[in-house]
């Protein structure tokens, strides 16, 4: 039966937006399942004219994907957060000082810029020039990489804070950290989500990189292995758990999102 909202809109001539499906307790639009449909219907077309070790049928993937070691993904899932964890606490002290001093941020910023504007293979080849740990060099890539953009994106969002806001709390003569954790923290919130979004994303992205110079473990090595072998399935499944990782993360992170912002429509 119609749906009687949609039958009016339409009687209105107003436009219906598709209905998403429930996956997983997650709304998702028709127009993604199909695509991804569409997509997964194209590549099997593909592998039955292409061989297969240019394009493998999803048979092979699934049996490659089924065969990857799950310690791997764990370990490449803990560098990637214990990293994100130390880079945002890096950004968070560096954006507060910062904000409150003016002149720590004239000589830090133009720093913060230099290490941004640095490309991320140049960090894995100085972390490989610098550091005998794999661990470390790992982990200071990801953190030089993630750490300042933490720290641009929550200065901004701290320097976004309505000025009437500002001058209405301080009227209330506010210590220093009151002013920050009453006022500028509970503003700053969306932004910190936002950067976690972006943060992931890269640093799954750089993780994969960093672990292919030298790593012994980890998603990197599983495709550093699949490439000795030439095995185009292997590499595709490795593929298929690096996004199921990232959107899991987003997943995670926007439901958070929806706990802290439940004021927000």
């Amino acid at each position: 039966m119609a749906n009687p909202s949609a039958v009016q809109s339409l009687e209105r001539g107003e436009a219906v937006e598709a209905t998403p499906a429930l996956v997983g307790g997650f709304r998702v639009p028709h127009e993604t399942l199909i695509a991804l449909g569409l997509a997964a219907v194209a590549w099997q077309l593909l592998a039955f004219v292409a061989p297969p070790y240019v394009i493998p049928g999803w048979d092979k993937i699934f049996e490659q994907l089924l065969a990857l070691r799950v310690d791997f993904v764990l370990i490449t899932v803990a560098r990637v957060f214990a990293a994100l964890v130390l880079s945002f606490a890096l950004g968070l002290a560096g954006a507060a000082l910062s904000y409150s001093f003016p002149v720590a941020e004239r000589y830090a910023m133009p720093l913060v810029k230099l290490l941004l504007a640095v490309p991320v293979v140049c960090w894995i080849l100085f972390a490989v020039l610098w550091f005998r740990g794999l661990e470390l060099r790992i982990g200071f890539v990801l953190v030089i990489t993630c750490g300042p953009i933490f720290w641009v994106d929550l200065l901004d969002g701290m320097k976004g804070v309505s000025k009437d806001l500002r001058d209405m709390l301080r009227a209330l003569r506010p210590s220093r950290w009151q002013f920050f954790a009453k006022l500028i923290w509970p503003a700053t919130v969306p932004i910190v989500l936002t950067s976690w979004k972006i943060n992931v994303s890269l640093a799954i992205r750089i993780v994969t990189m960093a672990e292919l110079v030298g790593a012994t473990t980890g998603i990197g090595y599983g495709l550093t292995i699949a490439q000795n072998l030439l095995s185009v399935a292997e590499v595709f499944a490795w593929t298929i758990v690096l996004v199921v990782i990232l959107y899991a993360a987003q997943v995670f992170i926007s439901l958070i999102e929806a706990r802290a912002l439940r004021w927000r429509e």
